[in-house]
């Protein structure tokens, strides 16, 4: 019996965690839209996460450029630096950087504000007015987590660009004209697409993750705490699986 109940717990829980997701798929098609608070928390989740963002995409950008040009060096072909440059920044390091701090910063914050309005009961305030509240407040932050993820994922891919850029020609002494013809070698359009579907499905299962948090906590003021917490861990552990999924089909696409 113990062990059945320990068992059914997470498969409740993902079971719930799904049905949400659709209901927030199902209600984003739906009229009335809640245009004032995606504007609101898209400006809110950009706002807390950019400055973070860019800080950390200096060193993620620093740190692979150095290592990578180490290898190259031994090889003679430090004018190659640009195309490994560009590669990991579109790829890797712009998704994962921005997806961190929505994660860390403003799927946190999400969660902590639905998870107090859940234990003062305003959810069910809502519903008892007749107003569905995945509809009014779940499905503008999944959306706003989404274009947040998208927009900052950009901005770190030319932060990490120019990193690498005055990185490699100031402190390894790459030739500034080879490392930019090397820039689109190994980059192009499919690289780009990929690159913002992975931040787009970063952001929305940070977001749905967060969401599902906040209005499913439950144990007052610490509930709401473990749930933050718990957001975050699930929130990385979402990233690293769909990155790597992401990364095997658009590797088997582009070739």
């Amino acid at each position: 019996m113990i062990a059945n109940s320990v068992a059914a717990k997470p498969v409740r829980e993902i079971g719930q965690f799904l049905a949400m997701a659709l209901d927030t798929a199902w209600l984003a098609t739906r009229r009335p839209f809640a245009w004032r608070e995606l504007v609101l928390q898209t400006w809110f989740v950009a706002r807390v996460s950019l400055l973070p963002t860019l800080m950390l995409a200096i060193p993620f950008t620093v740190l692979g450029v150095f290592t990578l040009n180490i290898l190259l060096l031994e090889f003679g072909a430090a004018d190659f630096s640009g195309s490994g440059t560009a590669l990991a920044a579109v790829t890797q390091i712009g998704p994962l950087v921005t997806v961190l701090v929505v994660a860390g910063a403003g799927a946190t914050a999400m969660c902590a504000d639905l998870g107090a309005r859940t234990i003062r009961e305003e959810l069910d305030a809502l519903r008892v007015l007749g107003i569905n509240p995945i509809q009014s407040l779940v499905v503008p932050r999944v959306i706003a987590a989404t274009v947040a993820a998208l927009l900052l994922s950009s901005l770190v891919t030319l932060t990490g660009l120019i990193g690498g850029f005055a990185f490699s020609v100031f402190g390894q002494h790459v030739t500034p004209g080879t490392f930019a013809a090397g820039l689109t070698l190994l980059t192009g359009l499919p690289e780009l697409i990929i690159s913002a579907v992975k931040a787009a499905l970063f952001g929305l299962s940070a977001g749905l993750i967060a969401c599902y948090k906040g209005i499913s906590v439950g144990g007052g003021p610490a509930g709401v705490g473990n749930a933050v917490n718990e957001t975050v861990v699930f929130s990385f552990v979402a990233l690293f699986v769909i990155n790597v999924v992401v990364t095997a089909v658009g590797v088997e696409v582009t070739m």
